[in-house]
């Protein structure tokens, strides 16, 4: 099996500090995760001064100001995305960002000059956006919290346009021959990874739905994973034994900060148990092969079992089945030639419990 590219999610968790930032990227490293990831925004081009907070956010923030004043406070600017790409780059971890805007992406892209775009879920319906990082011909993995499978193959027509039209003009007719179209498969399944998600900070149990992954894997034929909210790690570790390629997993240096997102993540302790144990069963998942295995081997003969005299046999007695049973250890004849054994004769005397190695034919 490939290895899980595990995501630690640092979103906004940072609290717009550079040196809460720097200290997730510590965590995140020493957790063994393959990428950390924040998010790349203009508040005020991502949400009006009308859009109200969510039920999650007014519970973990209050009500007393907009949707747009909180996110604005945590925004990161144009230097402090520098300065986290090279500390990551020094901790040995993938820098990841995420764009909610148009400017954002391109900020990405043609400065960051990263190596992959993830599209969160509030922005598969983004056309606009999905184009603009199509057209840079990176790799996406693209999160499908609060879409139906109609929704994401949209999502993928556009990418699918991005990817192979080169002076088409957009259009939603453009966008579903271009999924369709054997070109713009195969670029897909180049390019582009899907997450199975629930947007709900926490995801309750019963939202969680893991088994749309494979769902998604057989709709669209392409690498899924999952971005998980939920409380604590078992769902992502769940998600790896059923297949998921991916794993996004929100974590933060202390649930009670102030913030948004806090208190559905990780803690640090969380974050690296679950990566420990993602990599666990990574080894556990094995081959589909089923044959004894190597360090099992050893055991056979302890723990199986021999035909054996339960009496006192002669040699030239016949065995039957008042003088034969089966006992440990299994060097000898196996007990499924029970009833081949029955009716042949012993070829020497046999103690109680001696195993029997050899019957001759049968009288």
């Amino acid at each position: 099996m490939d290895k899980t590219f595990i995501i630690a999610e640092a979103g906004v968790n940072h609290n717009g500090s550079i040196e809460i930032a720097k200290r997730l990227i510590d965590i995140a490293a020493e957790a063994g995760a393959d990428a950390v990831k924040f998010q790349t925004f203009k508040a005020n081009k991502v949400i009006s001064k009308f859009a109200e907070k969510a039920d999650y956010q007014k519970q973990t923030t209050g009500s007393n100001e907009s949707q747009l004043e909180m996110v604005r406070k945590l925004e990161l600017d144009t230097e402090a995305h520098y300065e986290l790409r090279e500390y990551c780059t020094q901790q040995n971890i993938k820098f990841l960002s995420t764009p909610f805007d148009l400017d954002s992406a391109d900020f990405l892209i043609n400065q960051m000059k990263v190596e992959l775009i993830k599209i969160p879920s509030g922005e598969i319906t983004n056309a606009p956006l999905l184009l603009r990082i199509a057209q840079s011909g990176l790799p996406v993995i693209l999160s499908s919290g609060m879409a139906t499978l109609a929704e994401i193959e949209q999502a993928l027509g556009v990418l699918a346009f991005g990817y192979t039209a080169v002076d088409a003009k957009p259009s939603r007719k453009m966008f579903q021959d271009a999924f369709y179209s054997k070109e713009g498969r195969a670029t897909l399944q180049a390019k582009v990874s899907l997450l199975h998600c629930t947007t709900e900070y926490p995801t309750p149990y019963n939202d969680v739905n893991l088994r749309a992954i494979d769902t998604m894997a057989q709709a669209f034929g392409l690498s899924v994973g999952l971005s998980d909210h939920t409380e604590g790690i078992a769902v992502p570790i769940a998600a790896v034994a059923r297949g998921a390629k991916i794993i996004e997993k929100h974590f933060t240096l202390d649930k009670t900060l102030p913030g948004p997102d806090h208190k559905a993540s990780l803690d640090p302790k969380e974050l690296k148990d679950m990566v420990s144990s993602i990599r666990q069963v990574e080894m556990a998942l094995g081959s589909p092969i089923k044959t004894p295995a190597p360090s099992e081997l050893k055991n056979q003969d302890i723990a199986r079992k021999s035909l054996v005299a339960s009496t006192h046999i002669a040699a030239g007695e016949i065995f039957t089945v008042e003088n034969l049973t089966s006992k440990r250890p299994g060097t000898g004849i196996s007990p499924m030639y029970f009833w081949d054994v029955l009716g042949t004769v012993a070829d020497k005397d046999y103690q109680e419990d001696e195993v029997i190695t050899y019957y001759a034919s049968r009288v």
